[in-house]
């Protein structure tokens, strides 16, 4: 053998060794490749069902959503009718209630004076006391 081929030697069997080295990180890189490639079937295989269950839970919030609306719109005509009719109420029976509460106070005042007027002592008091009641 020559020094050439003792060279040649020690670069194969050098270049054997590097091949090794590096075969191994590569091998558990492969490994973890794997694993990442299992763990990413594993969460799409159970996000998908969620999703489909959230798909539906938005579109139940939705129909709901469309029942409230239609109870917000009743609330607010059954609220305008309300407003409508305590209006008609003041308009129609408010006036004229005033009008006799008023004419039925002038009433009774003045027959108070009448009857405080002609009695004397303690029915004059009795009768000022009818008139602040």
């Amino acid at each position: 053998m020559t020094l050439g081929d003792v060279a040649g030697l020690i670069a194969a069997i050098a270049f054997v060794l590097l091949v090794g080295f590096l075969a191994v990180p590569l091998w558990k890189l492969g490994r973890v490749l794997d694993e990442a490639r299992v763990s990413i079937r594993t969460v799409t295989d159970h996000s998908v069902p969620i999703l489909d269950e959230a798909a539906g839970t938005v579109a139940s919030a939705n129909s709901q959503l469309i029942k409230v609306d239609t109870i917000t719109t009743s609330a607010a005509q059954v609220s305008e009718n309300v407003s409508a009719l305590t209006g008609l109420y003041a308009a129609t029976l408010g006036g004229p209630l005033v009008k006799v509460a008023a004419f039925s106070y002038a009433v009774r005042r003045a027959f108070g004076r009448a009857a405080g007027g002609a009695t004397s002592g303690a029915a004059g008091k009795h009768a000022g006391t009818a008139d602040t009641l």
